[in-house]
C-alpha cells in the first residue's frame, strides 16, 4: 500500500529519512566570531577538529565540528585542542574564566561569570555556541575538508591531518 506519492506516482516501501538537520548558515555569519578572537591580543591561538566518525556505536557517521580549544599567552603549549575546551555544559577554561550554564529545555542559559575578562571570555564563548549548533558545518567542510584539525593564528591557519578512532 503506498503511504504518499512523488509526482503524482505511489510510492510503496521502507523509506528512511536522516536525523533533521540544521539549518546551514554562511561563512559570513561566522567571520565577525573569528575576527574578534583575532583582534583580541590575548588569544594567541584558537581551534577545533572536524570529522565524520567511522564508528559511532550503531548510530549514524555524521560529520560534526567539535569542541574548539582556545591558548592564551598564560596557557602553556600542551596540546590545546585537548586541554583548552570551552565547552557548552560549562566547562572551565584555566586562564579565560568559567560562566555558569545550565540546559533549560534543550537551550543554554548562562549564569555568573568568574574569571579574569568577562567579555573575552563571551567572545570565545560566542564561537563555541556557534561551532557546537552545527549550522557551520557545511562551510567549514568545504574550506576545510574532513578529518582535519584547524589552528587559526592572526597570521595564518594550519590544517592538519586528523586521525581519530
Amino acid at each position: 500500500m503506498s503511504h504518499f506519492n512523488f509526482l503524482g506516482i505511489p510510492v510503496d516501501g521502507t523509506i528512511i529519512r536522516p536525523a533533521p538537520t540544521v539549518e546551514q548558515r554562511p561563512l559570513s555569519d561566522l567571520e565577525p566570531l573569528i575576527r574578534a578572537l583575532l583582534a583580541d591580543d590575548m588569544i594567541v591561538e584558537f581551534g577545533w577538529t572536524q570529522y565524520t566518525p567511522y564508528y559511532n556505536d550503531g548510530d549514524p557517521c555524521v560529520f560534526s565540528v567539535r569542541t574548539p580549544w582556545f591558548r592564551t599567552p598564560d596557557d602553556p603549549v600542551l596540546e590545546p585542542q585537548l586541554t583548552y575546551q570551552l565547552r557548552l555544559d560549562g566547562g572551565e577554561h584555566p586562564s579565560l574564566g568559567r560562566r555558569e550554564c545550565r540546559s533549560v529545555r534543550g537551550r543554554w542559559k548562562y549564569g555568573a561569570y568568574t574569571g579574569p575578562d568577562e567579555a573575552r571570555f563571551d567572545r570565545a564563548r560566542a564561537l563555541t555556541d556557534a561551532l557546537e549548533s552545527e549550522a557551520f558545518d557545511q562551510v567549514l567542510l568545504d574550506a576545510f575538508g574532513e578529518h582535519a584539525h584547524i589552528t587559526v593564528r592572526r597570521d595564518g591557519i594550519t590544517v592538519d591531518s586528523y586521525s581519530h578512532d
